[in-house]
């Protein structure tokens, strides 16, 4: 696929790809709807402070680790075209909550609920893998992340716009906000009558059970359970987090533990469940994959996504202290690192679609993010601010291109499971996000950015002994099990089944 072949809007499979980022796009604008107008919702509101703010940015990510997960086994059983659509249009109603909230316990109850909206991005991956075969998805994913992870950018330049001008008012960010919730109806019911699953002549494949990732071996059975545990641990920091601002009772924090813990006692059962009869009946062989492979992945988006939301959280004030800038200069500095992610992310998945070895571009990215990290630590208020700008935007582009390249793979682990792969890898994001913020207040920024050094340099490692080179990189369709064809085979003779029962 060539970069001019994106803009043949004619084509369906253009198409799909074009109305699925717009679907990400629509759902990160509104997700971070509140960022931008949080200044006026304090200036409007004498009850809010800083405080509630600083708490409703930690809530606003509470529940996308779990979504990810959950969405991810939905979209593998009822297909990307529903599930985005559904998750669309049911997220407009914690949004208009939010919006004309008149209490701490329903913004607060509100957010919880639209932070599962996060988990829209793990939907498209599943969608463009469908649409587009092994040689091009780098590609194609890249444009999907990039130019859809842009909504977070355009809600910061246009909300403030429609609340202050468009809608003014004491009330205008309220209407600004809720504006983003009818965006998410329209488009939800537009994207279900826009798209397919799949392109003509294609069968969806869906894993036969659901609850928990299919695994091939004893051994990946217990790597799996154990990557699952951070996610809940991750969920416990962010609840720790609230108690000591204040904003829950201790007695709150400790049911939050036992709600957690539940969970995830819930989560390793569904795993057994699933995968003792399939290990005890035995994996064909040529249906098994190796979950290592997985777990590098993870690995490399805790440390770019989790890196990237830590440092757009921190950079502007690390300008503005550091070189003595105002708040305006130093948040333009600072969202050129968001800015990157319109070119980064596909320039990362076209570098892994062509350059003939996936595994070692993604190599070179990590290590790229390593040696940008390490220099960004070395920033001072001695050195010229145009050599800081420089280094910041050559690090976004290794941090983001990773992105690219990790989404490039996950395609290929295991098709009929890759929403659940996705799903994983995704929420492994928001893991790294946690940790390194909550670091954060432990260290200066400088030490920071040695930290997420070090966590990249670590991934580089894992990738360089887990991480093996996908089978069918780069061919024109997807490698395909005898459980694959078995399964499709099922489908085929279904259909007759449900068309018969909706007459």
């Amino acid at each position: 696929m060539k970069v001019a072949d994106v803009f043949k809007f004619k084509n369906e499979q253009m198409k799909v790809l074009h109305l699925t980022w717009i679907a990400f796009f629509i759902s990160f604008f509104t997700w971070f709807n509140m960022a931008p107008l949080a200044t006026t919702m304090l200036e409007s509101s004498d009850w809010l402070t800083s405080e509630h703010i600083a708490a409703l940015a930690i809530i606003n990510v509470a529940l996308t680790i779990p979504a990810r997960i959950v969405i991810g086994m939905l979209i593998d059983r009822f297909g990307p075209r529903v599930v985005y659509s559904g998750l669309l249009i049911f997220m407009s109603i914690p949004t208009f909550l939010f919006a004309f909230g008149d209490s701490w316990t329903q913004l607060m109850l509100s957010r919880l609920l639209l932070s599962s909206i996060g988990a829209s991005f793990v939907i498209g991956i599943r969608m463009v893998a469908e649409w587009f075969p092994p040689k091009d998805v780098g590609f194609a994913e890249g444009i999907y992340g990039g130019w859809g992870n842009f909504g977070s950018a355009a809600g910061a330049m246009l909300l403030p716009w429609f609340a202050l001008t468009a809608f003014g008012g004491e009330n205008g960010w309220r209407y600004a906000i809720a504006l983003t919730g009818v965006f998410c109806i329209v488009y939800g019911v537009i994207y279900f009558f826009s798209v397919k699953d799949t392109p003509e002549g294609k069968q969806f494949i869906a894993p036969k059970k659901n609850g928990a990732m299919e695994v091939s071996s004893w051994k990946d059975m217990i790597q799996l359970i154990l990557w699952t545990l951070p996610l809940g641990g991750a969920l416990g920091v962010l609840a720790w987090r609230l108690e000591g601002m204040g904003f829950i009772s201790t007695t709150v924090l400790y049911s939050a533990y036992l709600v957690i813990a539940l969970v995830m006692a819930y989560q390793i059962y569904k795993i057994l469940q699933v995968n003792v009869p399939l290990l005890r009946k035995g994996v064909p062989e040529d249906d098994r994959y190796r979950f290592k492979n997985v777990a590098a992945l993870n690995s490399t988006y805790f440390a770019n996504f989790g890196a990237e939301l830590a440092i757009v959280s921190m950079l502007p004030m690390f300008f503005q202290l550091t070189f003595s800038l105002s708040a305006t200069s130093a948040g333009l500095i600072a969202s050129s690192f968001a800015f990157i992610n319109l070119i980064a992310r596909p320039l990362g998945g076209i570098l892994s679609d062509r350059l003939g070895n996936r595994k070692r571009v993604m190599l070179i990215y990590m290590i790229g993010i390593t040696l940008g990290m390490v220099a960004m630590g070395f920033i001072n208020s001695g050195w010229p601010l145009v050599l800081a700008v420089t280094i910041t935007i050559l690090t976004s582009i290794f941090v983001q291109g990773s992105e690219g390249a990790t989404f490039a793979i996950i395609p290929m682990i295991k098709k009929r499971i890759t929403g659940q792969v996705a799903g994983m890898a995704g929420a492994y994001g928001n893991v790294g996000s946690t940790i390194y913020l909550t670091l954060y207040t432990f260290v200066t920024p400088q030490q920071f950015f040695f930290i997420l050094a070090g966590g990249a340099f670590t991934s580089f490692l894992v990738c360089y002994f887990w991480l093996e080179e996908p089978e069918n990189s780069f061919a024109d369709a997807y490698y395909e099990s005898s459980v694959d064809q078995q399964n499709a085979i099922s489908s085929e003779l279904e259909m007759p089944r449900k068309v018969a029962v909706n007459k």
